[in-house]
């Protein structure tokens, strides 16, 4: 019989390979339209832009879980694309803000439509669980996320 050590041991191990999954699913395209693919990386960002517009760095950095460094260089790429426009904070002329371009917005349609029936089967599943369950998952990935937060920082 397993004893609770085991059993978060293989929690931890399916989680594990959940997020492996997640990573191989980040670098899927998603088709803008006959010329033009992101990766759905890309649309994360983009989706995350799009929802807080306009948003700065460091708040797509937040949002994201990501580093200042990392938005920063995404933010580069996606304005590369004529995904983003990128403009001086009219509060801190240190920091940058960004928002969506006519282009960013079919990126954000794209990946909606993409994932929108992915989104709405996690809703229905979950659903089905308590509001206890849902707490106790909650708590378990914030746990976890504290872990890495702890590994990204030594």
């Amino acid at each position: 019989m397993e004893d609770k050590t085991d059993f978060i041991k293989a929690t931890i191990r399916k989680f594990l390979q959940v997020a492996n999954k997640y990573a191989a699913i980040e670098e899927l395209p998603i088709r803008v339209d006959n010329a033009l693919t992101v990766t759905t990386r890309e649309a994360h960002t983009i989706q995350a832009i799009g929802e807080g517009e306009p948003i700065s760095i460091t708040d797509v950095a937040s949002t994201l879980g990501i580093t200042k460094s990392a938005a920063s260089q995404m933010v580069t790429k996606l304005t590369a694309k004529d995904l983003l426009r990128k403009e001086r904070s009219p509060h801190n002329n240190k920091e940058w803000q960004v928002s969506l371009t006519p282009l960013g917005w079919r990126a954000f349609e794209a990946h909606e439509q993409a994932h929108g029936k992915d989104l709405a089967y996690l809703v229905e599943r979950l659903s089905s669980f308590s509001l206890s369950q849902i707490a106790t998952i909650s708590v378990l990935l914030e746990s976890i996320g504290n872990v890495m937060d702890h590994r990204l920082d030594e």
